[in-house]
């Protein structure tokens, strides 16, 4: 044999195992020209999107994109962005995701578009199972049965926290009682609702229960809004009318942000406090009205006492019971089931599908929430409205939330007292493994991404326990 022939036995014998290494793939395979002309489809491919190679072979994946052949096509974005793609698909039940790769040649010119198909249904079904299994065998899964009827009836509390658990119960036990009961902590913490609980248990929970924002009223109607005022009282009182605390007779009457309330009201909310009577403003008489006051405030009300901004005699006659709810960052075991629960609430009523992805949900996991609840409720509706994949990813997530999760990465990555530079190495290391697995990058593109083999990074992940 001349050696030209040799030449061409040692080609004819290296396709033939590249064919049958391509088909034999249970990965889908497809490869376009840079044109988008596609040139190579494997059984996988076929039997993943439900076609046949004769069909496709030959085809510009620009027209059959135009044509509604396709949806969406990881070759025609990996070919206009000429960087790996990754994309997600719905087929007939089946969750398909698809890596497009573009290929350039020694002059850096794109010359083909490789795309790889994988079947992540069973993937996804895993997830969702752990996830399901984890929630069951919490830690607080007796207390939570323990608090299921409050659920049912509040509709809004959802808590894990001892802390938390903690002050629904005592909320539950003050119902019985007819005490003053001043709720306190940070503004979105829920105290509204804690309030809602109060009256809910009590044997006032068949009369009214009136809510009002001390704050939100201004300064000069907030005693006739309170009490009343009889006809003439002041110009434009054509006739009588009744105030909250004769609206809430029989029942509770709320007093959100109580702290805001001014000097004159607060004496005669103090006076009320005293023998359960009130005056209408323009009146002569005074009523006796059957109303329990519950009082609220995200304010220091001792601190205003000692600066003259709040009476003292009404700070003792209010603080009969306190209840202090905790801020969200001090009840962490609280946040996965409440993203959860409004994820999965706002989804229905937007009337679609949406789910957090671990990247995203490490990022939520670990955010201080300043506004509390009334923040995390808030960015779920946003996070379910604006997201346009059913798995809401980190790209979705406000930008002020991803560089607090840089700072914990950081801090967590400083050196500490004893630790050998092998220790802070090996930490590193396996926070960058960890990172790039959250992001869906299988061995071998995280082989690429650090330069390195995947037999190295297979076994680092096996040494941190990542595989």
């Amino acid at each position: 044999m001349t050696e030209q022939d040799q030449d061409k036995l040692a080609i004819e014998e290296l396709n033939r195992e590249l064919n049958a290494i391509i088909n034999s793939s249970s990965d889908g395979l497809f490869v376009c020209r840079a044109d988008g002309r596609v040139i190579r489809v494997n059984p996988a491919s076929e039997r993943l999107h439900s076609i046949k190679a004769t069909e496709v072979l030959g085809r510009n994946i620009f027209e059959m994109v135009e044509e509604g052949f396709i949806d969406r096509s990881a070759a025609l974005e990996a070919i206009r962005s000429r960087k790996q793609v990754s994309v997600l698909q719905n087929h007939h039940g089946r969750k398909l995701m698809s890596t497009g790769t573009p290929v350039f040649d020694a002059y850096g010119e794109l010359v083909l578009a490789v795309v790889t198909v994988r079947d992540v249904t069973e993937i996804d079904q895993l997830q969702r199972s752990l996830e399901e299994e984890a929630t069951r065998s919490s830690q607080f899964r007796e207390q939570m049965l323990a608090m299921q009827q409050l659920e049912l009836e509040s509709r809004q509390i959802i808590a894990r926290s001892p802390t938390m658990m903690q002050v629904l119960q005592q909320a539950v036990r003050v119902g019985g009682a007819d005490s003053t009961v001043l709720i306190l902590g940070e503004s979105g913490v829920g105290k509204g609702v804690i309030a809602d609980l109060i009256h809910g248990h009590s044997k006032r929970a068949a009369g009214p229960m009136i809510r009002i924002n001390c704050g939100a009223i201004p300064e000069t109607l907030i005693e006739s809004e309170l009490f009343g005022y009889e006809k003439g009282a002041f110009t434009g009182a054509q006739s009588a009318k009744p105030g909250y605390f004769e609206l809430a007779d029989g029942g509770t009457l709320f007093l959100d942000e109580v702290a805001e309330l001014p000097a004159a009201s607060q004496v005669k909310l103090l006076r009320f406090l005293e023998d359960g009577r009130i005056t209408r403003l323009g009146a002569t008489t005074s009523m006796v009205v059957d109303v329990r006051v519950l009082a609220a405030t995200h304010r220091n009300l001792e601190q205003m006492v000692a600066d003259e901004q709040f009476r003292l005699d009404l700070f003792y006659r209010l603080n009969v019971i306190p209840l202090t709810v905790p801020a969200l960052r001090e009840r962490r075991d609280c946040l996965l089931p409440l993203l959860r629960h409004y994820i999965g609430e706002f989804s229905r009523k937007v009337g679609c599908s949406r789910r957090l992805g671990r990247a995203a949900l490490d990022a939520l996991l670990v955010y201080d929430y300043p506004g509390n609840v009334r923040e995390l409720m808030n960015l779920c509706e946003r996070l379910v409205v604006m997201s346009e994949n059913e798995i809401i990813g980190v790209s979705d997530l406000p930008p002020g939330m991803c560089r607090q999760e840089n700072r914990e990465t950081e801090s967590a990555l400083q050196w500490r007292k004893g630790q050998s530079l092998n220790d802070i190495l090996a930490r590193v290391e396996c926070q960058v493994l960890t990172d790039l697995k959250a992001n869906g990058l299988s061995q071998a593109q995280i082989a690429g991404e650090l330069g390195v083999n995947q037999s190295t990074i297979a076994r680092k992940l096996k040494k941190h326990a990542l595989s």
